[in-house]
């Protein structure tokens, strides 16, 4: 009975916000932060499943905006949240969005390196640096 509980419980951390519920997720890894990102429409959802120390929302806001940007192929015109949920607004208007994701919400430019997708740990892995 416990064990179940607590099964219970560990799979409705991943769950996602309502909205995003029937969505499908897609696991990305980026430097070190593992997320859930959901998308529908034009909000994105990154829910962080690792477990990380004391992480602070500014780097962890940042790969989860790195996230979303690879799973949607949108850039990011915001991202609120906090260090384990976060939701972007997507900005599919590439000549606009682009100028916003790169200036303000990232503060610098970022170049992402895909690695692959690892079978063992059911997801895709990115390294993303400033250039």
């Amino acid at each position: 009975m416990i064990r179940l509980l607590a099964f219970l419980l560990l799979t409705a951390c991943s769950g996602g916000m309502p909205y995003f519920r029937d969505q499908p997720a897609t696991r990305v890894a980026v430097n070190g932060s593992v997320f859930d990102v959901r998308v529908r429409n034009e909000l994105a959802e990154a829910v962080r499943i690792n477990p990380q120390y004391a992480p602070r929302l500014g780097p962890i806001r940042d790969r989860a905006a790195l996230a979303m940007a690879q799973v949607s192929g949108c850039p990011l015109l915001d991202v609120l949240g906090d260090a384990a949920v976060t939701v972007g607004v997507l900005g599919c208007d590439k000549e606009l969005g682009e100028k916003l994701i790169f200036g303000a919400l990232l503060r610098r430019p970022y170049e992402c390196v895909d690695y692959g997708y690892y079978e063992d740990y059911g997801y895709q892995a990115f390294e993303c640096s400033p250039y």
